[in-house]
């Protein structure tokens, strides 16, 4: 599926693009942030075909959109097909986000953003002392996630994964800070840790759940999961049952949509309880107290 001039929109339009694409809810953050900013434009899902997506990317700036996010499984695609990637992007290899500058694409990777504005947000000061860090994962999600933690000072930053290579090749990417493990080395680095993420699917909806014993962990241990359906994972869950704090993954999904919106309609948007709110609303889910 490609686009063309003749399809130009009336009012300035962003999509996203991914295949399948009709589970996302981006189109209701943006839709929402236009409102609210009493904005002109619009923000539709487009579903493109891995055998099309280099065609869309070849026809976007003559196309109907004056932008995209990328999302699965084209985020790699993307970083090969934009005229310039910045720094984020070239050292995740993806991008996410992409924006026209005089007909040439421009590309970001906002996932590393996303990530770490939600822990600021969510658990305010969880860097003043970064220590030694957890990720369990080592797909895109992953290094998004170990770059974040990199740039805030986290180390070593150990990487757990079924597959050791795919540790190993995180290492490869972002050099000492990050030490491989396999999942049988998770005991042993847990009473040291400050932070545990998990980036894998286990514990999403459909999905095994992820069971982690977590009776060596600190007190000041923060757990945090970039899973949003079901909003408290069974990883949350024990990790609250434990005593520790904790924190969810829609804010990710939320504050990663920050800087493409400010790129495409010019204003840059907040986060806030409202927001949050109408994505629960939308998942089915009433959170008690809730605060974004």
């Amino acid at each position: 599926m490609t686009n063309s001039a003749a399809t130009k929109t009336a009012v300035p339009t962003a999509c996203v693009i991914g295949w399948p694409i009709k589970h996302s809810r981006s189109p209701i953050i943006h839709r929402h942030w236009l409102a609210e900013l009493g904005i002109e434009g619009d923000y539709v899902r487009h579903a493109v075909e891995p055998e099309q997506v280099a065609a869309f990317f070849a026809a976007l700036p003559d196309g109907p959109f004056v932008g995209c996010n990328v999302t699965v499984p084209h985020k790699e695609a993307a970083f090969a097909a934009v005229d310039q990637a910045d720094a984020v992007a070239t050292a995740l290899g993806a991008v996410n986000t992409i924006w026209l500058e005089n007909g040439r694409r421009l590309g970001s990777n906002t996932d590393a953003e996303g990530f770490i504005a939600n822990l600021d947000q969510r658990a305010p000061g969880f860097d003043a002392n970064p220590g030694p860090a957890i990720v369990l994962g080592a797909g895109g999600a992953a290094r998004a996630v170990i770059w974040a933690l990199k740039e805030r000072g986290f180390a070593p930053i150990h990487v757990i994964n079924r597959t050791r290579d795919r540790a190993e090749a995180m290492a490869e990417r972002f050099g000492s800070v990050v030490r491989p493990a396999g999942w049988e080395d998770l005991p042993g680095l847990l009473p040291t840790a400050s932070l545990l993420v998990n980036t894998t699917s286990l514990g999403m909806e459909g999905q095994p759940p992820l069971v982690i014993d977590l009776a060596a962990a600190p007190d000041a241990l923060l757990v945090t999961d970039i899973v949003y359906i079901p909003l408290e994972t069974p990883l949350l869950a024990a990790a609250r049952a434990r005593g520790l704090r904790t924190v969810d993954g829609l804010g990710m999904l939320l504050h990663q949509a920050v800087p493409g919106f400010e790129r495409w309609f010019g204003v840059r948007p907040t986060v806030t309880p409202e927001l949050r709110r109408l994505i629960l609303a939308d998942m089915g889910v009433v959170e008690e107290g809730n605060a974004a």
